[in-house]
């Protein structure tokens, strides 16, 4: 394959679209508030509207998340385009989907342009609640881990001298 940057692209329309749809799931059917036990306490579903970052950091600062994860969405594509290794691919898409997802959240959920609220669901115990695109960047990190520990080279070519 050519440009197996598609790979990575395929992914992140997967992670986009997982992430939108139980994000609607979750808008429809749980009320602000709202608790339903998965695995007793441990899992459960409960719908809030996320103005910072992770454990909701930053809760003023919304529309610098947007240019982050815009920069983030931007770099992704950019680096992806060279990498041959599919297990950087994958690990490029997993967070690519999960970037580009968070940014759609920002410009264009409420209250407002740039800065939105992202879409949280999956509570964990007592320590934060997130959704699928939070799953599928951590998803990413701890692969890049396992890559980087086994020494998987991205297949990119060297940089000239």
């Amino acid at each position: 394959m050519k440009r197996p940057f598609w790979i990575a692209v395929g992914i992140a329309l997967v992670v986009i679209a997982a992430d939108q749809l139980s994000k609607m799931w979750a808008i429809a059917n749980l009320s602000d508030g709202q608790v339903i036990p998965v695995i007793g306490d441990f899992i459960r579903f409960q719908l809030v509207f996320n103005p910072g970052a992770a454990f909701s950091l930053g809760e003023n600062i919304t529309w610098i998340f947007a240019i982050i994860a815009a920069a983030v969405v931007v770099a992704i594509c950019w680096y992806a385009w060279s990498v041959r290794s599919v297990g950087w691919l994958v690990v490029l898409g997993l967070i690519l989907g999960g970037a580009t997802t968070h940014l759609g959240d920002r410009l264009f959920r409420p209250p407002s342009f740039a800065q939105g609220h992202v879409v949280d669901f999956i509570a964990y115990g007592n320590w934060f609640i997130g959704n699928v695109a939070d799953i599928m960047i951590f998803s990413g990190a701890v692969l890049s881990m396992i890559l980087v520990l086994r020494r998987v080279p991205t297949g990119r070519p060297a940089p000239k001298a």
